[in-house]
């Protein structure tokens, strides 16, 4: 189970409440009550309501044996909204409890000191750790270095860093995710570069949340040229790249002209085994747009609406213009009849399945016979005369909606001007078990 989670969180998926409950009760049928605790009690501090996970803790006492990781939980919400004296509180029931602090108790301490602007203090905790013969390792430096950051001293960021490797303490992902986040809100790109440099050096493997985090802020000042050595070095090193990642890539480098680049990030998306939605055709046909690729463009276009997807009209209208601009006029008009029948067919779709809930009606009796359950229905039974045995199986579908068209009988120039939808929803239960939306709708639109 505990390698389940791992996995979970290296991919970047968060649990639900069924998944929680799984895991509390793996823990108490084990007979690992503590441990069951301080999943219940992460999960509300998480949520910021550590005073609920404090009143939580203060109720099982005596109940349930406490350990280091029980109080430290709750230690750790009271840093995270800089309750200091709650912290010191944690720490002395601690410690009349038999249980000794740790370092990641001591970077809780130092954490809350940082967050209401005491780090003289927080350097003295720091420095008063080895007095308590508790050597700093890697969360303890994690708060020192969070502190500096967050008051914008990079030189003693980097000092403490630096000691941290002087001490043999490997930095893990959530030292480098801090300072290279850190980097990026100041815009320091290439400090940002090199400090994911040494974090793939030193075997850090970042989350996919990481990466997409790291993307996101690069791209959303300037050309994504940085952006695209993070995703090319991350791809290099196996990190796993999330579909949020490529659709910001893809408008980025759609924005600056960059058409080689773009296509080539749009295949290796879809050889990560990411499929192409809307906003991904809409970047792809803007991008080959900017470059004056009009008849590629034009061919994404046609793939688009194959697959169902009809791009916004800002999307059509540049790549149409772009067309008669430059005297394409047979090609935009090809163009304009395609994106107008797709257009009628989506809105002839979601208008059904906004409002067709009672089309698809599931009748069938004893005797083989169709029950009908409206009007319109019953009279298209009686007048084709059509029970279940004498259709077969693969075209029920099809008989159905060319039973409907026949009783209907209103030509298909003029469905297109009344709308279809309308034609469509009735409201009333057209022959068949269920009747697909798409079958009748494109029979209409031809």
């Amino acid at each position: 189970m505990k390698g389940v989670l791992c996995d979970m969180r290296k991919g970047g998926i968060d649990g639900d409440l069924l998944m929680l409950s799984i895991v509390i009760d793996s823990f108490v049928r084990a007979g690992h009550m503590s441990r069951a605790l301080n999943v219940l009690l992460s999960c509300l501090c998480h949520r910021s309501h550590v005073a609920a996970a404090n009143s939580l803790l203060n109720s099982v006492k005596g109940k349930v044996c406490f350990d280091v990781g029980t109080y430290n939980v709750v230690a750790g919400g009271w840093s995270k909204i800089g309750k200091v004296g709650e912290v010191e509180r944690i720490m002395r029931e601690m410690e009349a409890d038999g249980a000794a602090p740790n370092c990641r108790t001591f970077g809780f301490l130092m954490e809350s000191l940082g967050r209401v602007g005491r780090m003289d203090e927080a350097v003295e905790v720091f420095c008063g750790m080895r007095e308590k013969n508790c050597q700093p390792d890697t969360a303890a430096y994690n708060a020192m270095i969070f502190n500096f950051v967050s008051v914008g001293n990079f030189e003693e960021c980097m000092k403490y860093y630096n000691r941290m490797l002087s001490d043999n303490c490997e930095p893990d992902l959530d030292t480098f995710d801090r300072i290279i986040t850190a980097f990026l809100r100041v815009r320091k790109v290439a400090d940002a570069l090199q400090m994911f440099d040494e974090m793939l050096k030193r075997g850090v493997v970042p989350s996919i949340g990481t990466i997409t985090t790291f993307i996101k802020r690069l791209c959303s000042y300037g050309p994504p040229y940085a952006a695209l050595v993070i995703y090319m070095k991350a791809r290099k090193s196996g990190c796993v790249i999330s579909m949020e990642a490529y659709k910001i890539l893809l408008m980025r480098l759609s924005e600056v002209g960059k058409c080689g680049t773009l296509l080539s990030i749009w295949e290796e998306m879809q050889e990560c085994g990411y499929s192409s939605d809307l906003e991904v055709y809409e970047y792809i046909i803007s991008g080959l747009c900017n470059v004056g690729q009009l008849e590629n463009a034009v061919l994404v276009m046609e793939e688009a609406l194959g697959k169902r997807f009809c791009p916004r009209r800002l999307v059509y209208s540049k790549l149409s213009n772009r067309l008669l601009a430059t005297k394409k006029t047979e090609m935009a008009y090809k163009l304009f009849r395609k994106i107008k029948n797709a257009r009628s067919l989506e809105n002839a779709r979601n208008y059904w399945r906004g409002n067709g809930k009672g089309f698809q009606t599931k009748c069938a009796n004893s005797s083989g016979d169709r029950v009908f359950a409206s009007p319109l229905a019953r009279k298209l039974a009686e007048e084709k005369n059509v029970t279940s045995s004498q259709v077969s199986a693969p075209s029920k579908a099809k008989g159905a909606t060319d039973a409907a068209l026949d009783y209907i009988n209103i030509p298909v120039s003029q469905i297109r001007k009344v709308t279809a939808s309308r034609l469509l929803l009735s409201k009333q239960t057209i022959r068949h078990y269920y009747l697909t939306v798409d079958a009748c709708v494109d029979k209409l639109m031809r």
